[in-house]
């Protein structure tokens, strides 16, 4: 997983700005089935934003560092209970400044 720079991140946040979440996690937390759809999104968007509904930051920041993990994503920002994720795919649909 490369790392993005700051111009690829600016850009990323723009990009996501309109987008509305395609994914929400709950009060039972990261499932596997959850997990599943995360990917199967990333795949399709390349870049998502997620709704996490935690009851304190720490729990929040927990499931963020979970998503990151088992989607090998990068987190672009997080506003909220908000999260965009982005993570290149095979048939690369967002072009990146270098």
């Amino acid at each position: 997983m490369n790392k993005l720079s700051n111009s690829q991140i600016r850009h990323l946040r723009g990009l996501a700005h309109p987008l509305n979440p395609v994914v929400m996690i709950g009060d039972k937390g990261l499932t596997p089935t959850v997990t599943d759809e995360l990917k199967i999104a990333l795949n399709s968007h390349e870049l998502i934003k997620v709704n996490i509904r935690a009851d304190d930051r720490e729990q929040k920041e927990d499931i963020i560092k979970k998503i990151l993990n088992k989607t090998q994503s990068h987190k672009i920002q997080t506003i909220g209970g908000k999260l965009v994720i982005y993570k290149e795919s095979k048939e690369k649909k967002i072009a990146l400044p270098k």
